[in-house]
């Protein structure tokens, strides 16, 4: 008799299980749909152009990450594409070859959404992500990550502004002429903002582009803290005491970019979500690729360059890492929240930069973040606060500011 009534109950409830996931999945895709979702950091002008990739077709994983067809299938509204320069030395040679591949890659931004109108367009402006989702469009922002291309002339910032440029990441893996780096091994140069890196913050300011603290180093951040009239964001950047990656920020730094009234954009990359396993095969090999890539890629023709980048791919293939999952990456913005409030957090994945998840490996993977946050009771307004609130707060606050 209790095995009848067992298997009657099982009965009952599997159908109630059925309902309760399929109205859960309703739930996930109406939030993930209602919210203005934005990516603040990808590296895909890079692949394009090496790659010569097309974004008007779906691309595969992991050589591609993001294209126009699987940000319409992510759910994905907008998304900052950067004109990525790597530091190499700081000769005039050196800079203007920076600001030429800098140009390229706004080029190439440009000319994959005039090719495919009726998928994607060029924004600059924060109320141009709702004008572009609600004709059914992408919103493709521009970004400049590393302001080497910048050299020491400041009237470069409002050039750039004026191709669409609307964040400038000041520094990357080396200092530059702007500040100092936070994993540059020589140690700090200017010990934080330069002279004329005060002057180039001033200057984004007073033009209504954002200040992007990712990469930089501890001091230069506080630096500029102190300075900028605007709030800040840091673009692709994660919780330090979760990943201890000099990447990563501290508490002490994420409560005073909250009290500056500025986001962190938590980002995708592994080492970033969790410290890494030392004792691997991977870790070891991509450890001595590292080293060669750090002292000598700068010095390397692009055809070595490119050679490079495709042992770096071949490595990873033959030495798989075991990735951090969604659940690890929701971690840091619990952690956030928890330290300062929801309203200082959000994504930036550097996709086709590094970035990836075992369980988001592309934009059309994106729909498992807000599962997640739905998973773990973060409320509607919450989880749209995540995916775009915060940061086109953020984005209006630095307008405003460059019109008074």
């Amino acid at each position: 008799m209790v095995k009848v009534f067992t298997l009657v109950l099982l009965f009952l409830l599997i159908p109630a299980a059925y309902a309760t996931n399929e109205n859960s999945e309703k739930r996930v895709v109406e939030i993930h749909n209602k919210a203005l979702t934005v990516d603040t950091h990808v590296d895909t002008p890079m692949a394009i152009m090496n790659q010569s990739l097309d974004m008007a077709k779906r691309n595969a994983s992991p050589q591609s990450r993001v294209d126009f067809i699987r940000m319409q299938e992510g759910g994905l509204d907008a998304i900052f594409f950067a004109a990525f320069t790597g530091q190499s030395e700081r000769t005039p040679e050196n800079t203007e070859e920076a600001y030429r591949l800098a140009h390229q890659m706004i080029d190439s931004t440009y000319a994959a959404c005039i090719k495919t109108p009726h998928l994607a367009h060029v924004a600059t402006s924060a109320a141009d992500a709702s004008q572009l989702k609600a004709e059914g469009k992408r919103a493709i922002y521009l970004g400049m990550e590393n302001g080497f291309p910048l050299g020491t002339d400041v009237r470069r910032v409002k050039e750039f502004y004026d191709r669409g440029v609307r964040y400038i990441t000041l520094s990357h893996s080396k200092n530059n002429d702007i500040c100092d780096s936070s994993t540059d091994a020589k140690g700090p140069e200017h010990n934080g903002l330069s002279k004329f890196g005060r002057k180039v913050v001033r200057e984004m300011n007073r033009l209504g582009m954002m200040v992007d603290v990712s990469h930089i180093s501890d001091k230069a951040f506080f630096d500029v803290i102190r300075l900028s009239k605007a709030p800040v964001i840091a673009s692709h950047s994660s919780v330090r005491a979760i990943a201890g990656h000099h990447r990563n920020m501290t508490d002490e730094m994420i409560k005073a970019l909250a009290d500056n009234g500025g986001v962190i954009q938590i980002c995708l990359l592994d080492d970033y979500v969790k410290d890494p396993d030392p004792t691997t095969e991977h870790y070891k090999k991509v450890q001595e690729l590292r080293k060669i890539y750090n002292a000598e890629f700068e010095k390397m023709s692009e055809q070595e360059q490119q050679a490079f980048r495709e042992l770096w791919r071949e490595t990873r293939e033959k030495y798989p890492k075991t990735l951090p999952t969604v659940k690890d990456f929701v971690d840091h913005i619990d952690h956030v929240k928890n330290l300062v409030g929801i309203d200082y957090v959000g994504i930036g994945s550097d996709f086709d930069g590094g970035g990836g998840l075992e369980d988001c490996q592309d934009v059309s993977q994106f729909p498992n973040i807000t599962r997640e946050l739905l998973k773990r009771g973060y409320s509607e307004e919450e989880i749209i606060k995540v995916w775009g609130g915060n940061f086109f707060r953020v984005y209006r606050e630095v307008e405003q500011l460059a019109t008074k």
